[in-house]
């Protein structure tokens, strides 16, 4: 259901393809040029209860949160506030314990600061509370040397980067998503969700056995494990019918590695106000953009896994082989099973294609969705 403007019928079409790829559960595509709606279109189950997914409704859009603290980030340097090449002890003084004391800004957005897992076996309560992760996170030797090379920082990204924002901004990283971002935008967007807009959020579904690809190295496989699940907190599929990231103190938690909710329209709005001043409101600014946009990250990590990889500026995935976007100068993010969220300045494009049926990294939904939109937009034509 929804609407696709003329010349985009390609693009309807491919979700038509991607929602019928998905085993019967939800999925919404939104994408705005120059701060116009060019397509909007929802389908499928939203929830074990038989709820349909509706052009509003919201889901955990997991690593996509990162890209939108990468842009509270940017808010920061546009305003002076923050340097990203300044050590992240000057605004957090207690993370220069055991050897950080010199680790920049930027290593925390550019997963370089070497802390891409805890040493801890952590339960929930403490996932779930601000003070103990950044205090973990602040005493923990890091696991590789800071800025040689990089590993994902899966989850930790959040707490790093949040608290440097919480540091800077005065409040926390959501309360400052809130009021710079989604309440000015008028969207349907927050890191920790609302009681009252529970209800509404879409279960996650898995495909079994999708999330989680063997390696041949168990000790690289069995890090990258404990990257995903803080130890003993989350399940390795990330969400089960009643755990994970359907836990409803998950998602009304400060999670901003990977737990940010939101419709695919409101991710939409805010990648397109990065890039166009059609929304009424501008976030960053091309100084920024071009800053933050230049590579940091890219070829095989340090805990290696079969190419091609995903590329990174500043806290922005960039596009590449593994994740392409609209172009060249598209930057945003991807999220675990199947998000794709990104702003293409060039096009003035925001575009979000959010989905509760969790496959694979190999998943092509998206891929085809963007190679849909590149094909009305003539663009390598």
């Amino acid at each position: 259901m929804g609407f696709v403007a003329p010349g985009f019928e390609q693009v309807g079409e491919a979700f038509g393809d991607a929602l019928a790829g998905s085993h019967g559960h939800g999925s919404a595509l939104h994408i705005r040029r120059g701060g116009t709606c060019v397509v909007d279109l929802w389908g499928g189950l939203a929830r074990r209860d038989g709820s349909l997914w509706q052009a509003d409704t919201t889901s955990v859009v997991f690593s996509c949160t990162k890209a939108l603290l990468a842009v509270l980030v940017g808010e920061l340097v546009r305003e002076g506030r923050l340097d990203l090449d300044a050590p992240v002890r000057e605004v957090w003084p207690e993370f220069a314990q055991n050897g950080k004391s010199e680790v920049p800004v930027r290593w925390l957005l550019s997963h370089k600061a070497g802390l891409p897992a805890v040493r801890e076996d952590l339960q929930m309560s403490a996932v779930l509370d601000w003070d103990v992760m950044v205090d973990v996170l602040a005493r923990q030797e890091p696991l590789m040397t800071p800025g040689e090379g990089h590993v994902y920082h899966a989850l930790t990204y959040g707490w790093l980067v949040g608290e440097v924002i919480r540091r800077v901004a005065g409040v926390s990283v959501g309360e400052f998503f809130a009021s710079r971002i989604a309440e000015p935008l008028k969207v349907r967007a927050w890191i920790g969700a609302p009681k009252h807009e529970l209800p509404g959020i879409a279960d996650l579904f898995n495909v079994p056995g999708a999330m989680l690809p063997s390696l041949q190295d168990p000790e690289v496989e069995r890090w990258m494990t404990r990257a995903m699940t803080m130890g003993h907190a989350f399940p390795a599929e990330l969400a089960t019918p009643d755990d994970g990231f359907n836990r409803d103190d998950v998602r009304m938690a400060q999670v901003p590695g990977a737990g940010g909710v939101a419709s695919a329209r409101a991710m939409a709005t805010i990648w397109s106000a990065t890039v166009s001043d059609g929304e009424g409101v501008r976030l960053l600014d091309a100084d920024v953009i071009a800053e933050m946009t230049k590579e940091q990250s890219a070829g095989t990590p340090l805990w290696p896994f079969p190419g091609p990889h995903p590329r990174w500026g500043t806290g922005f995935m960039l596009n590449s082989e593994r994740r392409p976007f609209l172009s060249e100068s598209s930057f945003g993010h991807d999220g675990a099973g199947g998000q794709v969220t990104f702003a293409d300045p060039v096009h003035e494009i925001g575009f979000a294609y959010l989905t509760n049926d969790l496959q694979s990294a190999d998943d092509e939904r998206g891929i085809k969705l963007v190679r849909a939109l590149q094909q009305s937009l003539r663009i390598g034509v």
